[in-house]
């Protein structure tokens, strides 16, 4: 399987059946959606499998990056798939300690990681890719939610399969929901003073195409797309570093400060 960006760079593909990667189309589609708040965004991707999603953030001006993946050969894969669109940054094994660098990748089950609760400024964009029936969308949102890792401001991505949308959680108000063919991503706000308090309205209909009516005047596009999931089975923690400002690391004792300062 080949694997690339939506600017044509190639990385490295997951072997195997270990993990079927968000088909190119909805990457490019959801990246697209988000153009105009990706350039110096914080984004933090969960169950980041190979990596693709985080990557685009990346080239497209994400200021951090901070992935997370339970798969030990994943999280190195994601780690080495960063790594490229650093611009080949040589990673040496490390210490469990949180990173400090502009990419993290961190080895740990996703929940546990977040129920750690965010320790610094927290993000603009959450992308979150579990196995599509483990049914990990509540314990996710609820964690995100009580952890304070998403801004007032900010959107929480659910991808999804668009036949088994999970419900909106407490605490969450619905955005929007794109349809890509057998692929939906479904966009979150935290309800409060900061977030929307009211949801929108977001309509699916037979074909895989969508009409969507929001709050903020977005234009809702179909890209219809192969169903595609980024994830992998749960291994036991492995612990990296990246230097020069990138940093893959194991989920250790310590508090995750993912606010730490920028080269």
């Amino acid at each position: 399987m080949s694997l690339r960006l939506s600017g044509g760079r190639k990385l490295e593909s997951p072997p195997g059946a270990k993990a079927r990667p968000t088909p190119s189309r909805v990457r490019q589609a959801v990246l697209n959606h988000l153009a105009p708040e990706l350039d110096g965004c914080r984004w933090l991707d969960l169950c980041t499998g190979s990596g693709a999603m985080a990557c685009e953030a990346l080239q497209r001006g994400a200021r951090l990056v901070v992935a997370v993946e339970q798969d030990r050969r994943l999280a190195s894969l994601a780690r080495r798939n960063l790594e490229l669109v650093l611009g080949g940054v040589p990673v040496v094994e490390g210490g469990p300690e949180p990173g400090t660098g502009r990419v993290q990748v961190h080895c740990c089950e996703v929940v546990r990681w977040l129920q750690r609760g965010c320790q610094g400024q927290p993000f603009d964009l959450i992308y979150a890719d579990p196995p599509y029936r483990a049914g990990l969308y509540p314990a996710l949102a609820q964690a995100i939610s009580q952890g304070g890792w998403l801004s007032g401001h900010g959107r929480l991505l659910l991808e999804c399969a668009s036949d088994a949308a999970p419900a909106v959680p407490p605490t969450w108000s619905l955005d929007q929901q794109r349809r890509y063919g057998s692929t939906s991503v479904i966009i979150l706000r935290p309800w409060g003073p900061s977030g929307v308090e009211g949801a929108a309205a977001a309509v699916l209909v037979p074909g895989g195409h969508e009409q969507t009516q929001q709050r903020h005047g977005d234009q809702a596009e179909h890209d219809a797309a192969e169903q595609g999931f980024d994830h992998g089975d749960a291994q036991q923690a492995s612990v990296h570093n990246l230097p020069m400002g990138s940093a893959i690391v194991g989920e250790g004792n310590g508090n995750v400060d993912p606010a730490s300062p920028l080269p």
